[in-house]
């Protein structure tokens, strides 16, 4: 399966001449119907329709289609209509002609000084007469389909860069731990050795006199205590682990974004363990080169659905 990310637009367009018409005139009104999905991260889904009054009963089956499909981020659906009525200048009919000058004279024998009907009077009436009733729900659902798809190709292209770019980090950590693990050993016997050395210069010892073996018992004691608590190797084993579980969920796909972020969380707390446990300034620089790749991680994995 595929990375998809949370972040995502698509759009689609659909043109329809008047009802009735065979073709269209290059003077007749024309409608068109445009639609917009966008798409960023959230936690959770989170679905908006930014919809006209006429398209608002299509509303519950846009909401069930895009569920279908999409399991996290806001989501922000628009939809218009647009018609080029207003720059085409309709042709009254004789019916709607006879009928207004039936009405005039109506009205005129009743207020001898009301107003006649201008011209430009009857032309916005036609304008009314022959605005469009057509139901866009099917030409609708169908543009909201093509345009879905269009989103979850553009959230897997984005899913796909951030998968590349987080196995990179993954390497890069990989490396950053392998520099790490030689170090251990090393250490804790250098931290070992100077415990001693401290603890024979504080009892006032040259080196040609022997500890009393009870206080030579109790520094290797401590010195045993105090590398326990220098001792990394836990940390590095988990980081190793975590980062296997990550690129495991990353070539695998689907609905990762939580379980991913989850991880990044444990990674930051070896991480910080790594560096407050640190007596080595080159372990130091490690830790600090690990939690810049996490947080660079952290960044790019809020984006994943």
């Amino acid at each position: 399966m595929s990375v998809y990310s949370m972040t995502g637009y698509a759009s689609a367009q659909h043109g329809s001449a008047p009802i009735g018409h065979d073709e269209e005139p290059k003077s007749a009104a024309s409608t068109r119907l445009g639609i917009e999905i966008r798409s960023v991260n959230s936690r959770f889904l989170d679905l908006t329709f930014r919809l006209p009054d006429e398209l608002r009963a299509a509303e519950p089956a846009l909401r069930e289609r895009l569920t279908a499909k999409l399991k996290r981020g806001k989501v922000e659906f628009r939809a218009a209509l647009e018609s080029n009525a207003s720059h085409v200048l309709p042709d009254p009919s004789v019916r709607l002609l006879q009928r207004l000058n039936a009405i005039q004279d109506n009205v005129k024998a009743w207020l001898p000084n009301a107003p006649v009907l201008s011209v430009a009077d009857v032309i916005r009436m036609s304008g009314n007469e022959t605005s469009s009733t057509q139901d866009w729900t099917a030409e609708l659902l169908t543009l909201a389909d093509s345009a879905l798809q269009s989103l979850l190709a553009a959230r897997e292209r984005e899913g796909a860069r951030l998968a590349l770019m987080l196995q990179d980090r993954i390497e890069q950590l990989r490396g950053l731990t392998a520099k790490a693990v030689p170090l251990i050993p090393q250490l804790v016997a250098q931290q070992r050795q100077r415990f001693m050395d401290r603890w024979q210069e504080a009892m006032g010892l040259t080196d040609s006199v022997q500890l009393p073996e009870a206080a030579q018992d109790r520094a290797l004691t401590e010195a045993t205590a105090f590398a326990i608590r220098i001792d990394v190797a836990e940390e590095l084993t988990r980081l190793t682990s975590h980062l296997d579980e990550l690129a495991r969920l990353i070539t695998r796909g689907g609905e990762i974004g939580k379980r991913l972020d989850f991880l990044i969380q444990e990674l930051h707390r070896e991480a910080n363990t790594l560096g407050s446990k640190s007596a080595a300034l080159e372990l130091t620089h490690i830790s600090v080169d690990m939690k810049v790749l996490i947080e660079q991680m952290r960044e790019q994995v809020q984006n994943i659905e």
